[in-house]
């Protein structure tokens, strides 16, 4: 089969083997894969796959199953530890969710890193609660358009904080409030306080570095933090004051580095208690940009000039 290989950071198209299941897998034929920020680490040598997975960059599909015989055909978009960059994967089936009717492939592989990354840290790390005040940094990005969402209908205030151009998108799409990026370290404490009257209950942080600070600041009283990037560093200060007086949580969270269980349970939550809204027209996926898989490196460049609201989906 043909898949993307990487040479010196350089990302180009190859034969390669097919993908050797194991018990319990589903090997899908793709139809489209999704593009992350993880996928520019992993390229980068920054970010390499788990023990077990492929090299392949690539941490979520869409596309059709080829074995078993006894689901060949069924249209599936999964969660990937690595190889989703390829014309074949192969996928723990225990994390593939069925496509929702009304969705092409290139949709479908626009929601599982995203909206589960999203569901993960609201709703069964971060407890977030009917009512609450939510921020969301980085809101106009993948996992960002799916948190906004999510938060949409449960959370009072949602202050998304984004580049001053994508404010609109990140209105349509849940906020009810907005902050410009470059406004995080010295605004987002008094930006809450003026949305919401108090302290935030609960901020996702997709930025990490100078951000971590401010959002201490911004907490109120036991409020949660999940940080799940280094995007803007890996160093930060922390008030430790505050963390103690205000009684705050901070949580450090990915993804992929969890085991096969712990990933089952995350499908399994978001199937039977998220995905029926995406029929339903409540949920959908944001894709900006479609490329040729053979234009990997292009959709790369493009995701790290910041020209895109949601996702990228490369297409075999």
């Amino acid at each position: 089969m043909r898949a993307i290989v990487v040479n010196d950071g350089k990302m180009s198209l190859a034969e390669v083997p097919d993908p050797q299941l194991r018990e319990g897998d589903l090997l899908v034929r793709v139809r489209a894969a999704g593009v992350n920020r993880a996928d520019i680490l992993q390229r980068m040598g920054k970010y390499p796959p788990p023990p077990g997975e492929p090299e392949t960059i690539g941490l979520e599909i869409a596309g059709e199953v080829i074995e078993p015989a006894s689901r060949r055909g069924e249209r599936v978009m999964a969660l990937l530890g690595g190889g989703g960059y390829a014309e074949k994967a192969r996928v723990p089936a225990a994390q593939a969710m069925p496509i929702p009717k009304n969705l092409g492939f290139e949709e479908a592989a626009a929601i599982p890193e995203a909206f589960l990354t999203a569901w993960l840290n609201l709703f069964m790390l971060g407890d977030l609660r009917p009512n609450q005040v939510v921020v969301v940094h980085a809101a106009a990005s993948g996992v960002g358009s799916a948190a906004l969402q999510l938060c949409r209908g449960v959370a009072a205030v949602v202050l998304a904080t984004a580049s001053a151009g994508k404010h609109d998108a990140c209105r349509s799409l849940g906020a009810t409030h907005v902050l410009s990026r470059d406004e995080v370290p010295t605004r987002l404490a008094e930006a809450v306080k003026a949305a919401a009257g108090r302290g935030a209950d609960l901020i996702f942080d997709l930025v990490g570095g100078a951000y971590v600070e401010a959002d201490l600041a911004a907490l109120g009283l036991q409020g949660r933090v999940c940080c799940i990037s280094t995007m803007g560093g890996a160093k930060a200060t922390l008030d430790l004051g505050a963390l103690l007086y205000k009684r705050l949580t901070v949580i450090g969270s990915t993804v992929r580095s969890r085991s096969a269980a712990q990933k089952a349970r995350l499908v399994g939550d978001f199937t039977a208690r998220a995905l029926p809204r995406f029929e339903r027209g409540e949920l959908k996926a944001v894709l900006d940009k479609t490329f040729p898989l053979a234009e990997a490196q292009a959709a790369h460049e493009a995701m790290q000039n910041n020209q895109v609201v949601g996702k990228i989906v490369l297409i075999p």
